[in-house]
């Protein structure tokens, strides 16, 4: 039997840590059916991504596969998710990205749908921005992007390449489908995932408020 192109323990110790966190997700309603993928970088040209179709409330090991950064699956017969491209070119792109997690939970999909017309979401002035990394003051402001969703994921990762190309992003909406969010390792991952929700959350109660 040829060896691996990756680390089989390395592997499974990634995928309990992301089971860890995807568990944590879908007990608050974040990944509803068999919706959402969650990956992490294995090396510099492998990640460890969820397999398509299966209920992330309800993860084995087994249910972790590997791909390269092109989102081809490795050494297996498992066919990874459809938006594999999305996190796969993170990886590519940025060494120090080690996590990527996309959910679907009802607040992220409703403010994808009210703000698609605008391509985005503007945040400012609150406290919790400091939860990015990089920030230090809530004095300063995001916008979080909203690509027109897409069943053809390279017109879809292009698009996000190009807004790369011209901002620091540490997540993105799609219109009537979810949230990206990205860090350096799960931990930072998931501290930008619940700081995206919770702004959302609160713009769309300042909105209901104003109207």
């Amino acid at each position: 039997m040829d060896a691996l192109p990756y680390d089989a323990a390395l592997l499974s110790t990634k995928a309990h840590e992301l089971i860890d966190c995807i568990s944590w997700l879908a007990a608050r309603g974040w990944t509803p059916a068999t919706s959402s993928n969650f990956s992490q970088r294995l090396d510099d040209r492998h990640a460890a991504i969820t397999v398509s179709g299966r209920d992330k409330g309800h993860l084995a090991a087994s249910d972790i596969m590997v791909v390269d950064f092109d989102g081809q699956p490795v050494a297996t017969e498992l066919r990874p998710s459809a938006e594999t491209l999305l996190h796969a070119q993170l990886y590519a792109r940025f060494p120090e990205i080690g996590c990527v997690l996309h959910t679907h939970s009802p607040v992220q999909t409703i403010a994808s749908r009210l703000y698609a017309h605008e391509g985005r979401v503007h945040i400012e002035g609150y406290e919790l921005l400091k939860a990015f990394h990089g920030n230090s003051t809530h004095e300063t402001a995001i916008d979080i992007p909203v690509f027109a969703n897409t069943q053809d994921m390279t017109v879809l990762a292009r698009q996000v390449d190009g807004l790369l190309d011209r901002q620091t992003l540490w997540g993105y909406l799609i219109d009537g489908h979810g949230l990206y969010a990205w860090g350096r390792d799960v931990a930072e991952a998931r501290r930008h995932l619940e700081a995206f929700e919770f702004l959302l959350h609160c713009e769309l109660e300042l909105r209901k408020l104003r109207t």
